[in-house]
């Protein structure tokens, strides 16, 4: 061989040890970067296919995993499980390379796929890191020119690189899975919580609102006064439904009453009841609803709006279990479980004399703090998509998508008045929405910023804004991506009756991993039940 022309095949080599680098830490897609790699590899040797092939777990066979062949007749093509040949086994026990030439066909491939394909020459090279065979790399010529020693040999050395590569992409693939599998396994485990304490109509996985279910859990059992303190909106009476409900009174009523909701001069005959000619206009008689609590758990929300004046009969009723209607002197005795809820500041009430201490610390039994829906922003897109699908459902309507540009906006948004103002912002939105994907007026949220913070209306400022008109939005690519998965994961739900795993399920459907899809499912807030 002349000087110039070994310069040249030296060159060559050189590119490809390059290039082999180069892929190999360019892309974690294993496939991908041996695909590179055999494509390189085929052109410096001058062959008609190189291949690369996994141990097939199931099978115990080489599953062909990336082939180049450009000429191919289809035969030899990736995904095809075959059985190693005797000279392919030789190469995994031995850890060297093995060559076949001509004379040797019937030690190509035991099922003729070589032969099929018009191949004359294979060489394998084992695929070798510390000591272990992670695969095989094949050379096929249709051509009856042999593999020179020191081509071989190069191969062989260049091997150890595409080795790395693939237990480097093998073991990211497996802490992605294991990352995955854990992340689901939590969110089961919520769900699982939720559902098994009877939470189900309380939406999120958030842990400030798992710190809450976990107060309910320990003392719902017991008789004990619980005091839920929280803003308007976050979701009291829920939280007082699921107390009551994981009691032993549950079989009995919860009687609920809104002590802001009553006037002042009411309020009493609405808590204890009162007998005829009480006063005037009581024409009957009328039980009130600490009597109908009687066995039961009795509701008291925005109890700081209570009276002064009416804070000792409610306290003796409360420590006595005895009280006497409006107008009468006969004592009747209850037997009431108290859950008290407010969004005032009690403790500022005691001190400044706008509510008895006592009555206080009768109430501050178990105190229950509920979060803001500002702190647990994690749970927003669960609740979109849950008040987005009711309100659908009640209009007749279908939206099977929310932009990313929206549920950023709705997520970024402090929500003042809480789970509250969400759901009626959801269902005015629903309501403006003419086609399948949800059209939120974003712009009205920023009116109401005016009373916020310079440095609120600056965030809020980089909310995208959104038009009533959804056919004159240029969505960026990145919400059209997101719309088309979120569409194709409704479509599968739909068509397997909201079954996600198994041969019939929505993620065989779509060719994905169970907890893959479980993970993208809870990215947009799609809950399978919804099309079962």
């Amino acid at each position: 061989m002349s000087t110039e022309a070994e310069l040249q095949r030296q060159n060559e080599r050189f590119g490809l040890l390059l290039n082999l680098t180069t892929k190999i830490t360019s892309s974690l897609d294993l496939r991908e970067v041996l695909r590179a790699v055999a494509a390189n590899i085929r052109e410096v040797v001058h062959a008609d296919a190189v291949g690369v092939s996994l141990p097939d777990a199931t099978s115990g066979k080489l599953r062909v995993f990336a082939m180049d062949f450009p000429q191919g007749k289809g035969v030899i093509k990736e995904e095809l499980v075959v059985t190693p040949s005797a000279a392919a086994k030789k190469a995994i026990d031995t850890l060297k390379p093995v060559v076949i030439g001509t004379g040797e066909q019937h030690e190509l491939s035991p099922e003729g796929y070589a032969a099929a394909e018009g191949i004359k020459a294979v060489c394998f090279i084992p695929l070798v890191n510390r000591d272990r065979v992670v695969g095989i790399l094949s050379i096929l010529r249709a051509t009856e020119v042999p593999f020179m020693p020191e081509d071989v040999d190069f191969l062989s050395r260049a091997s150890g690189q595409i080795a790395i590569a693939i237990e480097n992409a093998l073991a990211y693939r497996e802490i992605s899975e294991l990352k995955d599998k854990l992340a689901q396994e939590k969110f089961y485990l919520e769900e699982e919580f939720r559902s098994e304490m009877g939470f189900e109509q309380i939406i999120g996985n958030s842990a400030a609102l798992k710190h809450v279910l976990e107060l309910v859990e320990t003392v719902a059992p017991s008789d004990s006064t619980v005091l839920l303190l929280g803003e308007t909106g976050t979701g009291k009476e829920l939280i007082a439904r699921a107390i009551h409900d994981r009691s032993r009174r549950k079989e009995r009523t919860l009687v609920k009453l809104n002590c802001a909701a009553i006037p002042t001069g009411l309020l009493e005959s609405e808590l204890f009841g009162h007998e005829k000619g009480a006063f005037t206009g009581a024409i009957t008689s009328k039980i009130g609803r600490l009597e109908l609590a009687d066995q039961g758990t009795l509701f008291l929300d925005e109890v700081g709006d209570i009276p002064i004046e009416i804070q000792p009969k409610l306290l003796r009723a409360l420590q006595e279990r005895e009280f006497e209607r409006l107008g009468s002197t006969h004592t009747r005795k209850v037997n009431v479980r108290l859950v008290a809820a407010t969004n005032q500041d009690l403790e500022s009430m005691v001190a400044n004399k706008e509510f008895r201490s006592d009555l206080y610390y009768r109430l501050n039994v178990f105190p229950i703090r509920i979060p803001p829906l500002r702190d647990r922003r994690d749970d927003i897109p669960l609740l979109v998509s849950y008040f987005v699908q009711n309100c659908a459902k009640e209009m007749q309507k279908r939206i099977d998508t929310v932009p990313v540009s929206v549920m950023k906006g709705l997520t970024t948004w402090d929500w003042p008045g809480n789970i509250r103002e969400l759901e009626n912002f959801i269902e005015r939105a629903v309501l403006l929405t003419r086609g399948r994907s949800l059209e939120a007026p974003l712009a009205e949220l920023r009116k109401t910023s005016k009373v916020d913070s310079p440095d609120r209306l600056h965030e809020l400022k980089e909310v995208p804004e959104e038009r009533t008109d959804s056919r004159s939005v240029k969505t960026s690519v990145a919400d059209e991506y997101a719309r088309k998965q979120h569409n194709e994961i409704i479509q599968a739900l739909t068509a397997c009756k909201g079954r996600v795993g198994g041969a019939d399920g929505a993620a065989a459907r779509l060719g994905m991993n169970r907890t893959t899809l479980l993970s993208r499912m809870k990215k947009f807030g799609i809950f399978a039940k919804q099309y079962s």
